[in-house]
Formats: C-alpha cells, structure tokens, sequence
C-alpha cells in the first residue's frame, strides 16, 4: 500500500513538472535582444597585428593551424605574418608557410628565405616544398 501511494505522488509530481514545462511562458528573440543592448558589428583587420605578437606562445599544432589560416587570406599583414613563420623554430610550421607563399603567388620570398638560411634544414625544406608542388 505504501508503495502504491508512492508511486501516485512520484507520478502527480512528474505530471506537475511536465505541465510547467509545457506551460511555462518561452522568452522570444524580442525579449532577448532589446534594443541598443547589442553593438554593432565591425570587422577588425588589426586581428593579424595580435596574432603576430601571440604566434610564438602557441603549440606547434596551433601555429600550423594558424599558418593554414591565414594562407587564405590575401593581405599585407598575413604576408607578413607567413614570412615570419619561415624563421620559426618548428620544421612543420615554417614548411607549412612557405607552402602557403609559394601557393599564394610568392614563391621569390620563399626563395630569398631559403638563400639568406643554409643548412640541412632549408634543405629539407626545399626538398619537400619540390615535392609538394609540382613545377609549372
């Protein structure tokens, strides 16, 4: 009989808390947003500027990701962004930036970086980049 009675209140309670739930007034998109609440949208080209000074903080993965960010942009500040990645310390990202340069049409940066830098790693460096992309 207890048991009974419990599961008769554990079900009134159930049903009260699912008619809320269905009752209860829904906040809309108006209500939400009022007006003058929100700012405007703005397009920040000085992101690249941050990125540059924070670049050598992140994780090797996390510059290449950057690098193949920024490679499909076509501005003065990830230009200079991606020939600052030449000189990084990690193969992977100054190979991925070079790659991004000689795709975006700046294969003589490359080059002069190459020349300025010999040694075993340019080396390898070129070797790949010839792998990578086929000569046209």
């Amino acid at each position: 009989m207890a048991i009974a009675v419990a599961l008769v209140v554990v079900a009134v309670a159930g049903a009260g808390v699912a008619a809320y739930a269905w009752l209860a007034p829904r906040r809309t998109a108006a209500m939400r947003v009022r007006s003058g609440e929100r700012s405007p949208l703005h397009g920040d080209t000085g992101w690249t500027n941050a990125a540059g000074e924070e670049f050598a903080g992140l994780s090797e993965p996390a510059r290449c990701d950057l690098i193949f960010a920024v490679s499909a942009l076509d501005d003065a500040r990830s230009q200079r962004l991606l020939e600052h990645a030449l000189d990084d310390p990690s193969e992977a990202v100054s190979l991925a930036a070079a790659h991004a340069l000689i795709s975006r049409g700046h294969g003589e940066t490359v080059e002069r970086y190459l020349a300025a830098h010999p040694g075993q790693r340019t080396d390898r460096i070129a070797r790949t980049l010839s792998l990578l992309l086929p000569e046209g």
